[in-house]
């Protein structure tokens, strides 16, 4: 099938697949076994959101490779202890070639954990919160086309959520930016038809306990 009127690919073991991986082994791994598949570990969840703020402007693959270093940078994503970062640790994360040494982005995600601490009081957990906005089946297409995944696509749900956020004091957390988040914690499944993992990630969803 080909990438410009499906958007799958096949892939090195005969599967096909949503394109965007282009085969590269380290996005292909991402692909099959991240992207989509429903997260509802705060870590994890804050790792993600923090993640695609850095990504602003540039791919997501460049964040991924240099995900191991954002990880030893921000202790983990644990928010509790990134939410007590001080300015010494900005200049700190500002001499790391590492990550991605943006003085807002660095900023924003200690102010982001401080925020995600005050939600966890609330809430209960980052989890309860962000899966509370699940879209229903009406409320977005059950297929993203080709033309949408390039288009780094937002919805009413990633609009509210983002407005919700920024209330709260959240940073970088524009509609695309949250949209992206949805898509990879899998609050949606974006695996186009035609990818072998669009069926796995809807059998997770289906298997999923929502958190409250």
């Amino acid at each position: 099938m080909g990438q410009e009127t499906s958007g799958v690919i096949e892939g090195p073991d005969g599967k096909t697949r949503c394109f965007w991986h282009g085969n590269l082994p380290d996005y292909l791994h991402y692909h099959d076994h991240e992207w989509g598949r429903p997260v509802t570990n705060d870590q994890r969840l804050f790792e993600k959101i923090c993640l695609e703020g850095f990504q602003s402007g540039l791919s997501w693959l460049t964040i991924l490779r240099k995900r191991e270093n954002f990880r030893e940078a921000f202790a983990g994503f644990d928010f509790d202890k990134v939410a007590e970062f001080t300015d010494k640790d900005i200049e700190r994360l500002l001499g790391y070639a590492g990550i991605i040494r943006h003085r807002g982005k660095i900023v924003s995600t200690i102010n982001n954990a401080k925020r995600a601490r005050e939600m966890v009081d609330e809430f209960g957990s980052l989890a309860a919160w962000f899966w509370k906005f699940e879209p229903g089946p009406a409320e977005r297409p059950e297929i993203v086309d080709l033309a949408h995944l390039r288009a780094n696509p937002t919805t009413a749900v990633s609009v509210r959520i983002s407005k919700e956020l920024k209330k709260r004091g959240w940073t970088f957390v524009g509609p695309t930016t949250v949209y992206a988040f949805m898509q990879a914690m899998g609050l949606v499944n974006d695996h186009l038809e035609g990818c072998y993992c669009r069926a796995e990630v809807e059998a997770e969803r289906k298997k999923l306990k929502r958190p409250k």
